[in-house]
């Protein structure tokens, strides 16, 4: 039987009401004792933790070693570069006295890390054989919010950054580029199982200090748009205010070019989003830290549920006995189809009788088959990897459905309503993105007419995607 819908608010109804629900009844986050903080429950930070290590892997796979660097920045380092500070500057922490007196310098709390890290890569830089130098780091950030949301937009939150410097322009794009792709595309798709679009941000939403900034951008379930992660190249802006150079091979001293990457908590808010459903939360089995719960209807039935649980595990499944038979069992099952987890197998005394187990599928509206206990690994397993891939393609076909093609800033508005727009940027412009403004609609992102990446804004041609955003 599907859990009550009557738990949470409807998606219809009040989406990011139910979007709130869902992190509480799923037991994935609560508020912190300071405005904008967040603490991430056990069950919210197993599904970080698996996102963390398959992101991990991929970010390796470049070539960029983890490394960690201060929480607190001097704060002459961030007036170095005029554009950062600048768009920075509404949002910074700032710790004034320490130990009981005043600092001689005043201490930002870190916003991103591009300006302490560019100090060591000067210092750490020294001939092209140092090059390219690529870093990554998994940290916490502080950006002081004025309406913060869980998941979304947190004054503390966790993420990676990845910074890299590079002995030219060309690598360094090459570099933000793979990343963007390799690392960013390639998680969200084969791991969130989110589809995102990928392009270049207008220049108004660039990032301060960057020359270019590249996005991906998913659809939620309310048609709106989430920014899910960003690569950035930085140019030469860094390098020179913090004298990041290098001897080049004929003996010439250069300027590095560099990059920065990151991607953050967010995308946990972006898997709510994208999958949930007016049950609660669906998790894809990549990242789900329970893919499999075995509940044991009756007491009787306790040591057949343990047995399974066991024969799942050792074929490599994340799996939770729900022996609590001194519960009922409806709130148990309801409970559990709110966390999403992909799989509920129930087991009870007339199961056992048959041989069998109820098979019910969290991703396919929870329906119900009796499967024989001796297929019952097999099947579970096979159903795991059919369930990422359906997850995908359902997100996939509902984004497809909601974005518009259009010819006009007012077709855009009017099909921003409920979805996003496609329509070419010289339409947009400056005097365009004024006018979406005013309607509380962005330019997510540029592409070129056959969804590649362009090199400047400036290129003819560009289609441009438009939304509501969180």
């Amino acid at each position: 039987m599907t859990a009550s819908r009557s738990v949470i608010a409807t998606q219809a109804a009040d989406f990011p009401r139910w979007f709130q629900d869902v992190i509480a009844k799923a037991e994935l986050a609560d508020n912190g004792p300071v405005r904008g903080t967040m603490v991430v429950r056990p069950y919210g930070y197993g599904i970080w933790e698996l996102l963390q290590e398959a992101m991990n892997r991929r970010i390796k796979a470049t070539g960029a070693q983890n490394a960690y660097f201060p929480l607190l920045i001097p704060e002459s380092y961030l007036q170095r570069e005029a554009d950062h500070v600048e768009g920075f500057s509404p949002e910074l922490a700032v710790v004034t006295h320490a130990g009981g007196k005043q600092l001689e310098e005043p201490a930002v709390v870190r916003p991103t890390s591009e300006t302490v890290i560019g100090e060591y890569l000067a210092k750490w830089v020294q001939s092209y054989r140092d090059l390219p130098l690529l870093l990554n780091q998994w940290a916490n950030v502080v950006r002081w919010e004025l309406r913060p949301r869980l998941f979304l937009r947190t004054t503390e939150f966790l993420w990676q950054e990845g910074h890299s410097a590079h002995a030219t322009a060309e690598d360094a794009r090459a570099f933000a580029t793979r990343i963007l792709y390799d690392v960013y595309r390639a998680t969200m798709v084969d791991v969130l199982a989110v589809p995102v679009v990928v392009g270049r941000k207008t220049r108004r939403e660039r990032f301060a200090g960057a020359i270019n900034t590249m996005t991906l951008e998913a659809m939620t379930g309310d048609g709106k748009a989430l920014q899910m992660g960003t690569s950035h190249e930085l140019g030469q802006n860094f390098a020179h205010a913090f004298d990041i150079t290098y001897l080049s091979r004929e003996g010439r001293r250069e300027l590095a070019w560099t990059t920065s990457w990151g991607s953050s908590t967010r995308m946990v808010g972006g898997l709510i989003m994208v999958h949930g459903d007016d049950a609660g939360l669906r998790v894809p089995p990549a990242v789900a830290p329970v893919q499999v719960v075995v509940l044991a209807v009756k007491e009787e039935a306790i040591e057949a549920a343990r047995r399974i649980g066991t024969e799942l595990e050792e074929a490599g499944v994340r799996v939770t006995v729900d022996d609590r038979t001194d519960q009922p069992f409806g709130r148990r099952a309801v409970n559990w189809e709110l966390k999403g987890v992909p799989i509920r197998i129930e087991v009870g005394p007339r199961d056992l009788d048959a041989g069998s187990a109820t098979v019910v599928r969290r991703l396919r509206d929870s329906a119900k088959t009796a499967v024989d206990l001796s297929a019952l690994t097999s099947t579970v397993v096979t159903a795991l990897e059919a369930d990422q891939a359906y997850l995908l393609d359902e997100a996939t076909r509902r984004q497809a459905d909601r974005i518009t093609t259009v010819a006009t800033i007012d077709e855009a508005i009017e099909a921003a309503a409920d979805g996003w727009a496609r329509l070419p940027y010289d339409v947009v412009g400056e005097e365009g993105e004024d006018r979406l403004g005013e309607a509380g609609i962005t330019v997510r992102c540029l592409q070129r007419a056959d969804g590649s990446l362009p090199l400047s804004d400036d290129e003819p041609g560009l289609v441009a995607f438009v939304a509501r955003s969180y």
